[in-house]
Order: structure tokens, then sequence, then C-alpha cells
């Protein structure tokens, strides 16, 4: 069962969309679990701060070392015996490296994983040091905090674990899993305020719609998105 620990200010933003749909259902019948942690149940003074002021002045707020490291120890003393590279410790952060199909599969591969949600300008730079969180970013935008993100990368992750998707063949054709984009899909009716569905689809000829589709998945992926492209075309010719 792969696991999931999140370190939030906010708790009741999950499981939020997580308890819907193919990702609620499989929660339910034990394929994956979560567990939501409250990083202010380690704060030590009474009014429960997680939070000071920036050295070096500036805006904003920063959340502070010593109640962010208490929350991770307490984060990893309870997950089951697994070394770092079972169970990746992540925080969600727009200066991170891009989150991928690839980083996916690879997040999915692993026992489980331990999610940092930040809030304010960010957690003091020194948890990040001394326990080698790895930073992930879901795009060239910022957010209020990470708990939105880290709906997004689980959502991600849950829906490639064994079960949760009931024709796991589909897994193969989405978008990115073979370095293109995704081709366009049709369904009935046939023709739809005098657009039809393209010939081939109709033909059933297996062979001739697989390269259709292919040759579809090219063209959009060379022009919407020349970085997958390039990749794509180098790899081919090195088969």
């Amino acid at each position: 069962m792969w696991q999931a620990q999140i370190l939030t200010l906010f708790p009741e933003m999950f499981p939020g969309p997580l308890g819907l749909s193919l990702a609620g259902k499989a929660l339910q019948q034990g394929l994956w679990s979560m567990d939501v942690m409250q990083i202010r149940d380690h704060a030590t003074d009474k009014h429960r701060s997680v939070d000071d002021t920036p050295s070096g002045g500036g805006p904003g707020m920063v959340m502070r070392a010593d109640v962010m490291g208490r929350a991770i120890d307490a984060a990893v003393t309870m997950r089951p015996d697994s070394s770092d590279d079972d169970w990746p410790l992540v925080y969600l952060s727009p200066r991170g490296k891009k989150l991928d199909q690839k980083m996916v599969h690879d997040f999915a591969a692993k026992k489980g994983i331990t999610l940092v949600c930040g809030r304010f300008e960010g957690i003091d730079e020194r948890v990040l040091q001394k326990y080698n969180i790895m930073e992930v970013s879901l795009g060239d935008f910022v957010l209020s905090g990470g708990e939105i993100g880290a709906l997004m990368l689980m959502d991600a992750v849950i829906r490639l674990i064994p079960g949760v998707i009931g024709e796991p063949e589909t897994l193969k054709e989405e978008s990115f899993t073979s370095g293109l984009l995704e081709y366009p899909h049709y369904t009935r009716p046939a023709v739809w305020q005098g657009l039809e569905i393209p010939d081939v689809l109709m033909s059933g000829h297996h062979e001739n719609i697989r390269k259709w589709r292919l040759d579809c998945s090219e063209k959009l992926t060379k022009k919407r998105r020349p970085d997958l492209w390039k990749e794509y075309s180098r790899n081919k010719c090195d088969d």
C-alpha cells in the first residue's frame, strides 16, 4: 500500500478532491493511505507560533526551523521502516525541480512519500539542508501554500497505483508516457454540428488507426511542445 504523509498548517484541506472519484474509492479500498499532520502541534509557545520575521529584514514571515524540524522528526519516526530512498521527503516549492511524468512514476514506485507544505515566504533554509529535502515545483507560478501542489502531486501518483485505474492499458498511451502528447479522442455521435469523426477511426483497420494516432501525437507535440519533440526525436534516432 502506497502511503503519504502531509505536514501542513491546514489539515482540513485533505483528502479534499482525493476523497472522491477513483482516488477516493481506492482510499476506501486500502490501495493507498494518508496521514495528515498539523505542524502547529510541534510549536512550544502558548500561541502555537510556527513563523517569525526573516533574518536580514524584508516582507512576510518565514516558517521556523525548530518547529519544522520537530514536525519532520515526528513524521519520520511514524513511517514504516524505510530508507530515505524508499520514502522521499519533498517540499513543494516554486524553485524546485519541475514535476514531470517520470518523477511521478518514480514516486509511485516508492513505499511512500512525506510532503512538506510551506506557507508565508517559505521555510527556514537550514531545514532543507539538514534533512536533504527534495524541492519540487508544479510550474512557473506561485500558490498561497503547498497544499494544492501536494494534492496535485498525490493525484498524479495515486492513479498509477495498481488497481486504481480500471483499465491499466489506458496509462500506456497517455501524454508524456511515450514522450509525446496524446492523440485526439472522439466518440458518438459520428457527426456533431457538421463535424465528423475522422474516417480512419471508423474503418476498423487497427494498424491504420495506430499509425494515424502516432502521426497526430507527433504533429501535436512538435507544434505545442518543441522541448518534448526535441527529446523524442533524439531518443528515436538513438533507437
